[in-house]
């Protein structure tokens, strides 16, 4: 179970059952700032404060030398005297954090984000459209790389627990896999302050005791193991410990905002394309405005140049909607009053300003409008039951070579 670069490792083949994800990007905020300068790439990065301050992220390449996240800074720099230190962009990490929980949102509803970088997914409704667990969380992981432009690792699970301590094993940019019925012996692998709970001041309670692994901690009687470190966490680690954990992903609020962004492998001057693009990325939004029953009421389109100068253009519409034709009429609008100057790096379509469709007494009220629509929710359907590529509109089909 050795860590690895890029690679799917697992306990076993069968993934059946295995259907609770934790996607956790890599070195988040160090990966962003590389993301945006490639010229930190293969340097180590160290993210956070000069004066008196921590570490918030650090790259691999300074976590190589004994750089680790909540380390005073001063500390991070004697191990790593090299390290480009930077300051931070928070709003810059939400941004990208915001395009993640997004692509996460468009493979399934059920998703629990427990942080800026990372979020629990239970994909047992998505099989059908999108496959297997293990052929979905490449997905996932392929998709934030070439979409948002940073590496995630995936851990695949029977469980929450199981599925989280799996993506740790999983990085940096990786995938575990750990079957159900491997459960209980990929548990016992473990060191014991690998579980959740177990925190830095419990591990040298257990230590001091013994018990170094959770092979180890599951021999101790409960009642024992309760004076050691309280009754009721001694309750809840063994019940980790054994596997027995029925916790459900719980979706959080409503989206604020429904987008996508597409990162082009070179850059474009194509504005037939790029439109293609934004029509492309329109009828995804509508899409998911469509399943949470809600329209919008204003289209904002975010362009990136190779320079990395970012613009965001808005515009708020005439008339509710979650019709892809009203999403991409705008957006294409606001694209042609953007200057493609030194061609176009990342293209996005952002809906928001949301209104419960039903409370805003939505209906299609022309003939083609009802058209429309009609087209769009029988989509819909077909990309639920067998997925996105199975249909698309004829004015995204790229035309035969002459």
């Amino acid at each position: 179970m050795s860590r690895g670069t890029g690679v799917r490792r697992d306990w076993g083949g069968d993934d059946g059952g295995a259907t609770i994800l934790h996607v956790d990007m890599d070195a988040f905020f160090a990966s962003v700032e590389v993301l945006d300068d490639p010229s930190l790439r293969g340097r180590p990065v160290i993210v956070g404060g000069r004066e008196r301050g921590v570490v918030a992220s650090a790259s691999y390449e300074a976590r190589a030398v004994g750089v680790h996240s909540a380390m005073p800074t001063a500390r991070a720099l004697r191990l790593c005297p090299d390290a480009v230190l930077i300051p931070g962009r928070h709003e810059r990490y939400r941004e990208i954090s915001r395009a993640v929980m997004a692509l996460l949102g468009s493979v399934t509803p059920a998703l629990e984000q427990l942080s800026i970088d990372e979020a629990f997914l239970d994909i047992s409704g998505a099989q059908l459209r999108l496959g297997r667990p293990t052929a979905i969380a490449e997905l996932i992981r392929e998709r934030i790389r070439d979409e948002v432009g940073v590496p995630s690792s995936v851990g695949i699970a029977g469980s929450k627990h199981v599925a989280k301590l799996a993506s740790g094993f999983a990085k940096p940019d990786g995938l575990l896999l750990v079957p159900v019925a491997a459960t209980v012996p990929f548990l016992h692998s473990l060191p014991v302050g690998a579980m959740w709970g177990v925190g830095e001041k419990t591990r040298e309670q257990l230590a001091d005791k013994g018990v170094r692994t959770v092979a180890q901690l599951v021999t101790v009687p409960e009642h024992a193991l309760g004076r050691w470190v309280g009754q009721s966490l001694a309750a809840r680690l063994l019940q980790l410990a054994w596997g027995r954990d029925d916790r459900e992903v719980t979706p959080g609020r409503v989206e604020k905002s429904i987008s996508t962004e597409s990162t082009f492998r070179e850059d474009s001057w194509d504005r037939a394309e790029l439109e293609r693009v934004v029509l492309r990325q329109s009828h995804e939004c509508a899409a998911r405005l469509r399943a949470a029953g809600l329209v919008c009421t204003r289209v904002t389109l975010k362009v990136r140049h190779s320079d990395f100068a970012t613009i965001t253009r808005a515009r708020s519409l005439a008339a509710p909607t979650h019709l892809a034709a009203d999403i991409a009429e705008a957006a294409r609008s606001l694209l042609s009053e953007v200057s493609l100057r030194g061609g176009v790096r990342l293209l996005g379509v952002r809906t928001d300003g949301f209104v419960e469709a039903a409370a805003a007494g939505w209906q299609a009220t022309l003939d083609e409008s009802e058209a429309r629509l009609a087209a769009e929710q029988a989509m819909d359907a077909v990309h639920h039951r067998f997925g996105r590529a199975t249909i698309t509109p004829a004015s995204l089909l790229q035309p035969p070579d002459h």
